[in-house]
């Protein structure tokens, strides 16, 4: 058996948390170093997590230098992530960077050429490609089951509390959040969306700050997405919505439309065969807590005549998609291949975002590059 890939961790807040936890469930993963500006914070976490005093460290310079570190997971704030990710390539360590990338596409370049310089891996979290749902609704797009994509539609209407944002003085600022809404919570649907689409011609957005004081970024923003495919989009992120509700992202197409919600599938409809019934019924088993997901052929069926799946389990819980990606770069820092979201992908998601920032600032379509 292999020796575990022994794991060093960058930036001990809450995020964090949820990396050691799902490294720690991994068979060919083990959590061997911390490290956190603030020494309370990196010693706190090395006690919860039954890390050696040696193995705590104050700054970066001295985790890269850890004899017990293979590879580093980034949890900083996100306008850190590249400078940081980049610096951990150079020293030979491969990287797995929490969302978003990083904030600014200068950023975003000086790590993706960090990555191709060093021929070492480079992931970015996106979890949500490893949930079931979105794996199924993809497969079902880009198998041709939806037919032509016309619609897509993505809200993200959260609640986020004034606490939340005065828990850091990083929170809300555009140097190291780099957004609000869209940036931070959004970022996972927008990469769904393009992932499942395909790429974004050109975005139109309008934003505003309306419940939030003391953030200099947007806490609501809508958005029309014209696909580079004809397909159109709606896209509205906000954390301005009491009590905040789970995440929803739908597919359509002329021959059938998928919705997901909550991380979850919500629902299949569809004209003509396609792999759902026991496929989905065992795949797609994850349907939100209590409500039958629901499958219809034939396009002439009502909604009072789809056939009912019922749902033996609830959506899956956080972490586990962490810790499937985290899997996926293991295997990748194994084999020296490439993980499921690379430089690029994260790269396209910051893109999207920023255009549909430029757009909201301008109040004109802004074409994304």
């Amino acid at each position: 058996m292999n020796n575990p890939i022994r794991f060093g961790i960058v930036g001990c807040g809450v995020i964090a948390v949820t990396h050691a936890d799902a490294i720690n469930r991994l068979p060919g993963a083990s959590l061997t170093a911390c490290c956190d500006v603030v020494p309370d914070h990196a010693f706190a976490y090395a006690k919860r997590f039954g890390l050696d005093d040696k193995h705590v460290h104050s700054n970066l310079r001295s985790l890269l230098q850890d004899p017990s570190v293979d590879v580093v997971s980034v949890c900083t704030p996100s306008g850190t992530h590249a400078g940081i990710g980049a610096e951990c390539l150079w020293a030979g360590k491969p990287v797995i960077v929490e969302k978003p990338m990083d904030v600014n596409l200068d950023a975003i370049a000086l790590l993706n050429a960090a990555q191709n310089e060093t021929g070492l891996p480079l992931a970015i979290i996106s979890q949500h490609r490893f949930d079931a749902a979105s794996t199924y609704a993809r497969n079902l797009a880009i198998g041709g089951y939806l037919g032509a994509l016309t619609l897509c539609e993505a809200q993200i209407k959260w609640f986020r509390s004034q606490e939340y944002y005065d828990s850091g003085d990083w929170r809300g600022t555009w140097e190291l959040d780099g957004g609000g809404a869209l940036m931070n919570q959004g970022v996972h649907t927008v990469d769904l969306m393009r992932w499942i689409m395909g790429p974004v011609h050109s975005i139109y957005a309008s934003a505003r700050t309306l419940a939030h004081e003391r953030i200099e970024v947007e806490d609501a923003i809508c958005a029309t997405i014209n696909f580079a495919n004809g397909a159109i989009g709606n896209l509205i992120a906000t954390t301005a919505v009491y009590p905040g509700f789970p995440a929803q992202l739908s597919v359509h197409g002329t021959k059938g439309s998928v919705v997901i919600s909550g991380d979850a599938l919500h629902s299949i409809d569809l004209i003509g065969d396609a792999p759902v019934g026991d496929e989905a019924a065992g795949l797609l088993a994850s349907g939100i807590a209590g409500h039958a997901v629901h499958i219809a052929q034939g396009g002439t069926k009502s909604a009072e005549t789809h056939k009912s799946v019922p749902t033996s389990a609830s959506a899956s819980h956080w972490g586990d998609a962490h810790q499937a990606q985290i899997a996926d770069f293991v295997e990748a820092v194994r084999s020296g291949g490439s993980p499921l979201v690379d430089g690029k992908a994260g790269k396209e998601a910051v893109e999207i975002i920023l255009a549909a920032y430029e757009s909201a600032r301008i109040g004109r379509t802004v074409v994304v590059s």
